[in-house]
C-alpha cells in the first residue's frame, strides 16, 4: 500500500506535509507509539502514528525522527490533539531524514486509521492468487529446516517468479546469481540510496534493493530482488528478514573466532609472551608455523563523531566484508586487528578461500625436494629456484591484497563521504615471533592513513618522512612550510614565475642541473638562475644537505 492510497481513503482527511514524491512511498503496516525512541520495536516499512507526547522541546523532534529513519520506517503520521498543530521542527526533521510526514486531524482516531489500513492490506493479501499465507509458511519452513540462501532464493523464484541475490557493501555476491559488474553497480546503489527499499532501473531490468538488517551500510548486506517490488514490499521485507537470520547464525561462529584472534594478539603483544604458546594459538587461528601472513588494522566512522558505532568495531566489520569474510577481525581499544594468510590467491576473481591447500608454504616445498634424493649441487640449485619463485609469488599475493583493499576502500569512501575508513597493512610475516612487530607496523600505518583522511597505508610508507610529518599537528606543519617557502610563493604570485615548481623538480632530480632542465624543458642556465633566486629569498644554501632537507620537508608539509 502506498501513501497516496492512504490519503485517498474516504473520511480520513489526511494531508501530506512533505514532498509530493513521497506519495509513492510504500508501507507494510501501522505502528502506534509515543515513546521518545521506538526504534527497537520497529522492523522497517511501517507507517508510525504518534500523538507527540514525547515532545518537550524542538530538539526532541530531530531525535525522534532520526530513530525512525534508523529503523527504516516508511512514513510518520502526527496527530494534532496535543499541540493543536504539527510543529515546524518536526517537519524540518522529517525533511532532513527523508521521512514522509502526514497530518492526522484531531477527529481521526489512530485506532480507526490503523484498522482501516490493516483491513486494506488484508484485502490485498487475500487477493494474491498465489496465496500469501501459503507462501509465507513455505518460506518460514525452508528457513527453519536450515535451507541455504541459494535454496531459499530458488524457492522464491519458483513461488513468485522473482529472482533474488545478496550483495555485500564491498560488491561481492554472497548468495544468488549476478553476472559481470552488476554486483558492484548494485552495491554502489545500496550505499548511496537515500533510503531503502530502493528501485534501480538497470539495462538488465528493474531491481529492488532492501537492507538486510540494521548494520552500518559500510559493512552491510543488501537483498536484491529482480523486479520492482515497491507495490509488494512485504515480499522483500520477508526475504530480508530471512537473510538477516542466516547472517546472525553465521555471526555466532565468527564471534568465537574473533575472541580467539583477540586473545592471540593480546598474548603476542604482552611483555611475557611465550613463543610456543603464541605458535599454538596461531595454529588455532588457522596459520601454520611456516605460513606467511600479514596483519591488517582498521577503523571506520565519522571523524570527530561522539555517537554512532565504535570505530574499532565498525572497522573490523568493514575489513571482514572487504575480504569477503575470509578472515575475522578482533576489535581492540583503538582499532580492529585481522591476520590475513598469504598462501592463497587474493585475486578478486579467484573464488578459492584463503588458506586453501595447493599453495604450499615455501618450506614444505623445499622439504619435498630434499626428500627426492638429488645430488647436493642440484638440490641447492633447485632449492634456490623454489625460494625465488616463492618470494615472487608472495610479493604478487601481497600486492593483490593491497590492490583489493585500496580499490574497495576508495569505493566505500566515495559512496559514503561522511565515513572515513583507515586501514594499515604490515609487511609479509612468518612465525609467532613476527606477530608483535607486525601489529605495531600495521598500527603505525593505520594512524598515518587516519592523518591523511582515510585510505590504505602499507608498512613501506611508515619508514619515510611521511610518518614523521603525519605526527606533527596541522597548524605546526603549515607554519613550518609558510615560514620557509612563504617568500617563494609571494615572489611567484607577483612575477608569475615558477620558483616553487623549479625547487621541487630540482630536489626530485637529486640536485642535477641538467636532469632538472630536461624535465622542465628549459635551458640549464634558467635552472641555475631560478635556484639562485630561491637561495636568496629563503636564505638557504642548496649545496648543503641540511638546507635541502628543510626545503624538501617544507614542500611536503605545505
Amino acid at each position: 500500500m502506498r501513501i497516496r492510497d492512504l490519503i485517498a481513503m474516504r473520511g480520513l482527511h489526511l494531508t501530506l506535509l512533505s514532498r509530493d514524491e513521497h506519495l509513492d512511498r510504500p508501507f507494510t503496516g501501522v505502528h502506534i507509539t509515543d515513546l521518545p525512541d521506538p526504534g527497537r520495536y520497529l522492523s522497517g516499512g511501517e507507517l508510525v502514528l504518534t500523538g507527540l507526547m514525547w515532545r518537550r522541546d524542538p530538539a526532541d523532534s530531530r531525535r525522534f525522527v532520526e530513530a525512525l529513519a534508523g529503523a527504516g520506517v516508511a512514513a510518520l503520521g502526527a496527530g494534532r490533539a496535543l499541540l493543536g498543530d504539527v510543529p515546524d521542527d518536526l517537519l524540518e526533521a522529517c525533511g532532513e531524514f527523508d521521512v514522509p510526514l502526514l497530518d492526522v486531524p484531531t477527529e481521526v482516531s489512530f485506532r480507526t486509521l490503523a484498522g482501516l489500513v490493516e483491513a486494506r492490506l488484508a484485502g490485498e493479501t487475500t487477493a494474491d492468487p498465489r496465496g500469501a499465507l501459503g507462501r509465507h509458511r513455505r518460506i518460514v519452513a525452508a528457513v527453519a529446516e536450515g535451507a541455504s540462501l541459494d535454496e531459499l532464493f530458488d524457492l522464491t523464484a519458483a513461488e513468485l517468479g522473482v529472482t533474488a541475490a545478496v550483495v555485500s557493501a564491498a560488491g561481492s555476491v554472497i548468495a544468488g546469481r549476478l553476472a559481470g559488474d552488476l554486483p558492484a553497480r548494485l552495491s554502489r546503489e545500496y550505499l548511496t540510496a537515500t533510503r531503502l527499499p530502493h528501485v534501480v532501473r538497470a539495462p538488465e531490468g528493474p531491481f529492488t534493493i532492501f537492507g538486510v538488517d540494521r548494520s552500518h551500510r559500510a559493512s552491510g548486506w543488501a537483498l536484491v530482488c529482480g523486479a520492482d517490488l515497491l507495490e509488494d514490499a512485504g515480499t522483500g521485507f520477508e526475504l530480508a528478514a530471512c537473510v538477516a537470520l542466516e547472517r546472525s547464525r553465521a555471526e555466532e561462529g565468527r564471534r568465537v573466532e574473533r575472541r580467539l584472534a583477540g586473545q592471540l594478539v593480546a598474548l603476542a603483544c604482552s611483555a611475557d609472551a611465550d613463543s610456543a604458546e603464541v605458535a599454538a594459538r596461531l595454529r588455532t587461528c588457522g596459520i601454520g608455523a611456516a605460513q606467511p601472513y600479514a596483519v591488517v588494522t582498521a577503523t571506520a566512522g565519522r571523524p570527530g563523531a561522539t555517537d554512532g558505532p565504535d570505530p574499532a568495531v565498525l572497522g573490523g566489520q568493514v575489513i571482514e566484508e572487504l575480504l569477503d569474510r575470509r578472515v575475522v577481525a578482533a576489535a581492540g581499544a583503538d582499532a580492529a586487528v585481522a591476520l590475513v594468510p598469504l598462501d592463497a590467491a587474493e585475486d578478486p576473481d579467484d573464488d578459492r578461500l584463503l588458506g586453501e591447500p595447493g599453495n604450499e608454504p615455501e618450506g614444505e616445498t623445499v622439504k619435498k625436494i630434499e626428500s627426492i634424493g638429488f645430488e647436493p649441487a642440484t638440490r641447492a640449485r633447485v632449492r634456490g629456484n623454489v625460494q625465488m619463485q616463492g618470494r615472487s609469488q608472495l610479493q604478487r599475493t601481497v600486492q593483490a591484497l593491497l590492490d583489493r583493499l585500496g580499490r574497495r576502500v576508495a569505493t566505500l569512501q566515495e559512496a559514503l563521504p561522511r565515513t572515513r575508513v583507515s586501514v594499515g597493512v604490515s609487511a609479509a610475516l612468518t612465525g609467532p615471533g613476527a606477530l608483535r612487530g607486525g601489529v605495531e607496523e600495521a598500527g603505525h600505518a593505520r594512524r598515518l592513513a587516519e592523518a591523511r583522511g582515510g585510505g590504505v597505508v602499507t608498512s613501506d610508507e611508515i619508514y619515510t618522512h611521511a610518518l614523521l610529518l603525519a605526527t606533527v599537528p596541522n597548524d605546526v606543519r603549515r607554519s613550518f612550510a609558510e615560514r620557509i617557502l612563504g617568500p617563494l610563493y609571494a615572489y611567484d604570485r607577483r612575477h608569475r614565475s615558477e620558483l616553487v615548481r623549479t625547487l621541487g623538480t630540482f630536489l626530485d632530480c637529486a640536485g642535477s642541473w641538467n636532469v632538472c632542465a630536461e624535465r622542465m624543458h628549459v635551458h640549464v642556465n634558467t635552472v641555475r638562475y631560478r635556484i639562485g633566486r630561491v637561495e636568496e629569498l629563503t636564505g638557504r644554501d642548496l649545496s648543503t644537505m641540511a638546507d635541502r632537507v628543510d626545503l624538501f620537508l617544507a614542500l611536503r608539509a605545505g
